[in-house]
């Protein structure tokens, strides 16, 4: 039979994949002689087998567990459901990627009516002893059973309240017992059976139970949003309980190696005296900060910061630690890379290369692409005056405002809307994650900085305040109090996840800057990547912002985007309504000197780097007022009666020249090159405005590298006919200039005949631009709009595709094309220049694809610039 079961002894780090994260890591330090408690893992291939046999493993399964208890036994001298020495068991689940708070986890496990005595006479403390049984009713009721943890706590409070205590520490043996007499009463009452006894049967309950939690609602959401497998499934982590929870000289933490918000290099973490580790992450208490465990055990703070040390070294990488210490001995009950904001990731980065932990290539790696988007998020300006009411942790940095909002489910709705909510909460659980994801921010009153809220808040690059206890949250009034001020849901509040100040109403925020360790990652990544990165950019402050940002050009100047302003609009509208060729061309000689102002004023700002304008591609009713609105004014005005005939007649026949524009297809219709090949005139004033642009900036000795792009050509006769105009008007000017115009001519292939017609195209085209977006709705005859709105989410959720296309591309189909396009078209032109200016010119995934066909560029937003840049240079690391 195959093997299922292994010893932590038995692994190492490279079996993440069958062991799952924190199995490999457990046996990794278990093989570097770390403080591990003894256990063994359950590997993923049984979670595997566990969903094909309907929920259910076989007994030699169990027999390999019976066998790896006996051997734990054995070490410690304990006795799995012994009425003398009781060995207690955690059980939790690992996954081959981290998945913090997503699935679940049991302590204590072995705990019933008779080892609870056990316990309590070998440690001599029945209070230790019945604290651990009401605990471990509680966790194994709610994760086996599915009651849900409030039953639990109002029985708590009831006993803190008629003790007279305010913390459950404070309760003594006798009141525990009563309270795991409560808490048993509770699960006969909740599930119709009594709490389970043998020892065993609890344990394959539990393991049951966490390779259910692998499908739960929380694991799902958490998967889909970081895009991890779901054919991975979970191990299952068996290990020795050592306990925090046994006096003052006994504690529970969790600890970064560096801090994982600002990448300090200093421990940053939290502990609790007195408890176990579940008290530290569910925010029921509020932790100490590390730094105070120097003061309180000295020698386990000096120990703790040796074995950091050698995790760094072995791992590479920043860790995230879980330790318990019993009776003043420590031990580690796991390791794993840490989850950190994009600032820390690219200090870690920086200073790991610095410290000669990594090599520049490999810390580059290190960097998700997508985590320097969160560094461009917005803060507050310091210029502004607040009004603060609160001060919490500051738990994940950034800004953000938004309407409060008390409960998960309705922040996902009204974020779905397109509302700015903040999730306001005393603490978050994992079944909150879909509002999390919703929500601009989050603010808790309850827990610390390695609080459910904090870490995967941070993971998503959301600004947190955590543990803010000046707060008081009236659930059920759907109120939040500060002192004398009260706010209600809906009211508008600012959290700083950077400062941990909760600030009243709406404040001004700014846009953040490139620091030095970003400017370092990025000059590696430059020096590392052979894809150029240019942006997409209409106007001159996105053409400055690309700069900024390491542009090397623009691959895509949207002209249209400058028809749009209102004091060009109005004109636009006459050159479209024209009833013949000087009507138009009167209205676009008005034109004219605008658009050449506006191409002046962009190619100055790139001097010296290319830039792609992109002609009229947009079908020409996408510039005039709506029909449905025309309709209904027309109709008011007749009713009214305050209009004179002839102005009646007028807006007739606008109405009517504005239907005879409309498309039942825009998509597929009278736009792109089609316009211009039935108006060339459109084409030919921009043409004109272009190189009159390029003539001034001639004149003033300013370096110029315009490419003139035609889009929507699926007929290499379309590109013949437009080029031949744009030559034409290019040696007018060349002719008053004197000297030749350094330009080029190309096109945007956006259509799958253009794709497989790309050798005939390239004989006219100088460049090809892949426009993914309309390339990605003509491919999979998706209408953008109508598919994200209706049908594709529920495509993603069947898996027919395993991402959005128009968000990371689709290689299969799209990628094929341009597979095809690239090679036919340079097998005409060898010289040929090839970029793509589509969304997923951006996008880490689809930028690793561009550089395995050997495009030349990729263009994407100036926001995007440095994301793209690291991806580029991941992808010539990768090969």
């Amino acid at each position: 039979m195959k093997k299922y079961v292994y010893l932590f002894s038995e692994g190492n780090k490279r079996m993440k994949e069958l062991l799952g994260g924190k199995g490999a890591n457990l046996a990794e330090m278990t093989s570097l002689g770390l403080p591990v408690p003894p256990g063994f893992t359950i590997t993923t291939e049984a979670c595997h087998l566990y969903y094909q046999q309907n929920k259910s493993l076989p007994e030699e399964l169990f027999k390999e567990v019976k066998n790896a208890l006996e051997k734990i036994e054995k070490a410690l001298g304990k006795k799995f459901g012994s009425t003398e020495n009781p060995l207690l068991l955690s059980v939790r689940s690992g996954a081959p990627v981290s998945m913090p708070g997503m699935m679940d986890t049991i302590l204590n496990l072995g705990l019933n009516d008779v080892t609870v005595e056990a316990l309590a006479q070998e440690t001599g403390d029945k209070r230790f002893a019945y604290d651990c049984y009401r605990r471990f009713i509680q966790m194994f009721s709610n994760v086996v059973l599915n009651i849900p943890h409030y039953n639990f706590e109002r029985a708590l409070d009831n006993a803190k309240e008629l003790a007279g205590v305010t913390e459950d520490t404070m309760l003594d043996g006798e009141i525990l017992k009563g309270l795991v007499d409560e808490y048993k009463r509770i699960v006969l009452k909740n599930s119709g059976k009594s709490f389970p006894q043998e020892p065993f049967e609890q344990l394959k309950l539990a393991i049951y139970a966490v390779f259910d939690s692998w499908n739960n609602p929380r694991a799902i959401i958490y998967r889909q949003i970081n895009k991890i497998p779901e054919h991975y499934g979970t191990a299952v982590n068996v290990q020795s309980m050592v306990f925090g929870n046994k006096g003052e000289d006994s504690g529970t933490g969790v600890l970064f190696t560096r801090n994982p918000s600002t990448g300090e290099k200093v421990l940053f973490g939290e502990f609790l005296v007195n408890a176990q580790g579940e008290d530290v992450v569910a925010g029921i208490r509020t932790p100490q900060p590390i730094e105070k465990l120097k003061e309180i055990m000295p020698d386990i703070y000096d120990e703790i910061l040796q074995l950091c040390d050698k995790l760094e070294k072995e791992y590479r990488d920043v860790q995230d630690i879980e330790f318990t210490i019993e009776k003043n001995r420590l031990f580690i009950l796991q390791t794993r890379n840490a989850k950190r904001t994009a600032k820390a990731a690219v200090k870690f980065a920086v200073d790991f290369v610095e410290e000669g932990l990594l090599s520049i290539e490999e810390a580059l790696l290190k960097i998700d692409p997508n985590q320097l988007d969160k560094l461009l998020h917005r803060n507050i300006d310091t210029e502004v005056k607040l009004n603060v009411i609160a001060k919490g942790l500051p738990a994940s940095p950034g800004a953000a405002t938004g309407k409060i909002v008390f409960e998960a489910d309705e922040a996902e709705q009204l974020g779905k809307k397109g509302e700015k909510v903040l999730l306001v909460r005393p603490e978050t659980t994992p079944d909150d994650i879909h509002g999390m994801v919703a929500a601009q921010g989050v603010l808790t009153t309850k827990g610390g900085m390695t609080s459910h809220a904090a870490v995967v808040a941070r993971g998503m690059g959301k600004p947190c305040v955590c543990g803010c206890e000046a707060l008081d949250i009236y659930l059920e009034d759907e109120k939040l109090v500060v002192g004398e001020i009260v706010l209600y849901k809906g009211d508008v509040l600012t959290i700083d996840g950077t400062t941990g100040d909760v600030i009243i109403g709406e404040v001004d925020l700014v846009e953040p800057e490139l620091n030095e360790d970003v400017l370092k990652v990025l000059s590696w990544a430059d020096e590392i990547r052979t894809l150029n990165v240019r942006a997409n950019a209409d106007t001159p402050q996105d053409a400055k912002k690309a700069r900024e940002f390491g542009a090397e050009g623009i691959g895509l100047c949207r002209t249209e985007h400058m028809f749009m302003e209102a004091d060009r609009l109005p004109i636009v509208q006459k050159m479209i309504l024209a009833q013949t060729v000087a009507q138009r061309k009167e209205a676009l000689d008005k034109l004219l000197p605008i658009q050449q102002r506006d191409f002046y004023e962009i190619f100055k700002v790139m001097a010296g780097l290319p830039v792609t304008i992109r002609l009229l591609d947009p079908p020409l009713h996408e510039f005039l007022p709506d029909v449905r609105d025309l309709s209904i004014e027309l109709a008011l005005a007749k009713e009214k009666g305050d209009l004179s005939s002839s102005e009646i007649a007028k807006r007739e026949e606008l109405l009517k020249r504005v239907k005879s524009l409309q498309e039942a297809n825009p998509m597929l219709g009278h736009r792109g090159c089609r316009l211009a090949i039935v108006f060339p005139e459109i084409y030919e004033m921009q043409v004109n405005a272009i190189f009159a642009a390029i003539s001034q900036l001639v004149n003033e000795n300013i370096e110029v590298y315009p490419e003139i792009m035609i889009p929507l050509v699926g007929e290499a006769k379309e590109l013949a006919i437009l080029k031949e105009m744009i030559v034409n008007i290019a040696t007018q000017y060349e002719g008053k200039l004197g000297k030749k115009i350094n330009y080029t001519v190309g096109t945007m292939i956006e259509l799958p005949r253009a794709c497989v017609t790309a050798d005939k195209i390239a004989e006219y085209a100088q460049f090809f631009s892949f426009g993914t977006n309309d390339l990605t709705q003509t491919t999979l005859g998706f209408s953008r709009d109508d598919a994200e709105g209706k049908f594709l989410p529920s495509y993603l959720e069947k898996k027919i595709y395993k991402e959005n296309p128009f968000a990371v591309l689709d290689r299969e189909g799209v990628g094929a094309l341009m597979e095809i396009a690239v090679e036919k078209g340079r097998k005409t032109r060898p010289e040929l220049k090839i970029g793509i200016c589509g969304e997923h010119g951006g996008e880490p995934s689809s930028i690793e694809f561009c550089h395995k066909i050997g495009l030349n560029y990729v263009s994407c937003s100036p926001y995007r610039v440095p994301i793209a840049r690291l991806a580029a240079a991941q992808s010539k690391i990768k090969g």
